[in-house]
């Protein structure tokens, strides 16, 4: 079966929606190009294109689209406000391995994780801060950008209304505040660049409306980049997400939702499920997709600050290739320029990363943030070359 890419709608869904689960799945549009760094319309993708149907696991649809991303936040507090401390992160745990049971993950995780509700639709949140502090996906809490009503239920069964307080397409990840509340139990946040392949996680979220629900996997892949989107929504068009991939049940509604290890941390925040064309299965079918909370991290810790985000940026239009992402455009003055690219560069690695087509390339600038310098090899001319590039800003 040949990918095919489409959105789930809100829950409980409505008829009349073109992307209905409960409809035959609409044949998808081919993906178009990412601005800055992305490329043109492409052809039919190699990997990831194995997958069936990539969609938004959430109550709501969208996605994001544009340059690139992210890292982690840094460790010092001083930086750091006392309302968000828990986004520090943690000491690496290399080597360590996991403890407790998933009951006890469960108990731990879910005073922390919310449902959210906006416009019909139905998503989740993970608490930052014991004043209200929630993040979840740009696509569960769009809906409500322009004077849309919020509203979040807490654990224990209360409620109180909430507002944005920053939204970022391009990652798909948003910052929302529950009003007048206190002494909420905030989520740790762990590293996601401690998983390993095989390592066993949790999922908590609000499935099909169902708040709470707890189910386990394991980390089935990582660096998996995967594109998501809404064809119903010009803001939310497109985003690639560098996902950690795990078999744990994800489902309409956990967007925004919490992946948690065997510590009780949270190393990822649930966004996408891959689900069967052509009138097939609709629900969990074991692929389900995780943004990095080292990525989520440094997004949430900007929208706080600001109500905005910056993204590390090449500063090409990409297309895919057999052998990589193909150099179609490059922008005057920017990194890529500097560096001496040129059009018709095939990009086959971003350091020891390898790239196998245009999504790929796009996730792995964002797993970088501005400033950093990476190493990248690509072909030119039948002759392979290496050079090294310090990554701009969109912002």
């Amino acid at each position: 079966m040949t990918e095919q890419t489409r959105t789930l709608p809100p829950y409980p869904p409505t008829s009349q929606d073109p992307f209905d689960p409960w409809r035959s799945a609409t044949p998808p549009q081919p993906p178009t190009a990412e601005p800055l760094p992305a490329g043109p319309t492409s052809a039919p993708r190699r990997g990831v294109a194995l997958l069936a149907v990539v969609a938004l696991a959430a109550g709501l649809v969208g996605g994001g689209a544009g340059a690139a991303l992210t890292v982690a936040l840094d460790d010092d507090p001083a930086t750091t406000s006392s309302s968000v401390g828990s986004l520090r992160t943690p000491a690496s745990t290399d080597g360590a391995a996991a403890q407790g049971s998933v009951e006890q993950v469960a108990a731990t995780v879910l005073p922390s994780v919310v449902s959210i509700e906006v416009s019909g639709g139905e998503g989740t949140g993970v608490v930052l801060s014991a004043d209200g502090l929630i993040l979840t996906n740009n696509h569960v809490v769009a809906a409500a950008a322009n004077g849309g009503e919020l509203r979040v239920t807490f654990n224990d069964g209360s409620t109180a209304s909430a507002t944005i307080v920053g939204r970022d397409p391009v990652t798909d990840l948003a910052v929302i505040k529950a009003e007048g509340v206190s002494g909420l139990t905030a989520a740790t946040l762990g590293r996601s660049a401690d998983l390993d392949p095989g390592e066993q996680v949790v999922a908590i979220g609000s499935p099909l409306g169902l708040q709470g629900t707890v189910t386990s996997g394991i980390v089935s892949a990582l660096d998996r980049p995967v594109r998501t989107g809404d064809a119903t929504s010009a803001e939310t068009a497109s985003t690639v997400i560098d996902a950690i991939q795990t078999d744990a049940a994800i489902n309409p509604g956990n967007s925004g939702g919490p992946l948690v290890n065997m510590r009780g941390e949270v190393v990822g925040i649930n966004s996408a499920i891959a689900t069967l064309g052509a009138g097939g299965q609709s629900g969990s079918i074991g692929l389900g997709f995780s943004i990095p909370i080292d990525q989520a991290r440094a997004i949430a810790t900007q929208l706080i600050d600001s109500g905005t985000a910056t993204h590390a940026q090449l500063g090409v239009s990409v297309q895919d290739t057999a052998d990589g992402a193909a150099v179609a455009l490059i922008s005057t003055g920017s990194t890529a320029e500097k560096a001496g690219l040129r059009v018709g560069d095939v990009i086959t690695r971003v350091g020891d990363r390898t790239i196998e087509d245009a999504d790929s390339l796009i996730a792995a600038i964002r797993s970088h943030r501005p400033g950093d310098e990476v190493t990248l090899t690509y072909q030119r001319d039948g002759a392979q070359d290496t050079v090294s590039v310090t990554l701009g800003s969109d912002g």
